[in-house]
């Protein structure tokens, strides 16, 4: 019996233990320590709006008559992914908008499920919150380019042409319960930031890239935008580029062909079942646009002006 005694205590000893181990890891990894709130944007360049699910930051530039672009970015990178790309049109006569998605950037991370209904209303509320006019262009990134696909699929009336940049293809979801990646992305913090640098194909060439991503985790919720997204926002790619291919809208598809987050064989899957301008982009991976920027920047613009 005592011996019984002394392996419970040992069991409850041991487990006490290890929670405590793992906590004081997550604490001391966790970057997530502040709020965001209207005075952590007061310095913050672009504007905001309050939408249906909260705060968006977002930046809008070019004549109040001109056509309209809206750039979408990928997965976590906020919107300066659009970098250069979103000064090039605005140079160009374009009214251009970019955003950061809810839970990215300097936006809301609203306590909700990232799915589908939640990225196309943010789209649709920002459409009407700014009075665009007219049918819009949409280009999206990575995730984005998923995200405006299903988005065009919803609300054909809305759009005029479609340019997917690497777009992702499929959404696995983690086989892990939704906690335990909760505890892997923060105690792996610094590998999500790192791994940013796996987008290019000399990523040397970037030395600013990593510290540019750091200051947006370190608002509450952005963990949390990810991982639901991750388990929460379903993806059949086959399906949504059928989709967006009975919409009809011109769609441009470029693509590096370096890619190695979304490989470059994902594009004959995509072009299966949609009728797309294809454009490869030699000596890039998944962000051919920032890369080579002039050879991307000048196709958009010719495709733009097409029609």
């Amino acid at each position: 019996m005592k011996i019984l005694k002394v392996s419970i205590i040992i069991i409850i000893f041991l487990v006490g233990a290890s929670a405590l181990i793992l906590y004081s890891f997550y604490e001391y990894n966790n970057k997530e320590e502040k709020t965001l709130t209207t005075v952590n944007r007061k310095n913050i360049e672009g504007s905001f709006i309050k939408l249906s699910n909260g705060v968006t930051h977002y930046q809008l530039e070019g004549p109040a008559n001109g056509e309209v672009v809206i750039l979408v970015h990928g997965f976590s990178v906020p919107y300066y992914i659009w970098d250069g790309t979103y000064e090039f049109l605005v140079k160009n006569g374009y009214k251009v908008l970019r955003y950061d998605m809810y839970g990215r950037g300097y936006s809301d991370r609203p306590d909700v499920a990232y799915d589908k209904e939640l990225y196309n209303t943010q789209l649709l509320d920002l459409i009407s919150g700014l009075k665009l006019q007219g049918h819009v262009n949409l280009a999206g990134i990575s995730f984005g380019g998923q995200m405006i696909t299903n988005f065009t699929c919803q609300h054909p009336g809305l759009i005029n042409k479609v340019i997917l940049i690497d777009p992702a293809y499929e959404n696995e979801k983690p086989v892990a319960p939704k906690y335990f990646t909760l505890f892997n992305e923060a105690v792996n913090s610094d590998q999500r930031a790192w791994g940013q640098l796996d987008d290019f194909l000399y990523p040397r060439k970037h030395p600013e890239w990593v510290k540019r991503y750091l200051p947006q985790m370190r608002y509450k919720g952005f963990r949390n935008a990810l991982v639901s997204t991750m388990y929460d926002y379903d993806q059949n790619g086959r399906q949504s580029n059928t989709c967006l291919n009975s919409t009809n809208k011109p769609v441009l598809l470029i693509w590096g062909k370096k890619d190695k987050t979304v490989p470059f064989r994902f594009s004959d899957s995509i072009r299966s079942v949609l009728k797309v301008d294809f454009f490869p982009v030699d000596d890039a991976a998944h962000l051919p646009s920032i890369e080579k920027p002039d050879t991307v920047n000048n196709k958009i613009l010719s495709f733009l002006k097409q029609g």
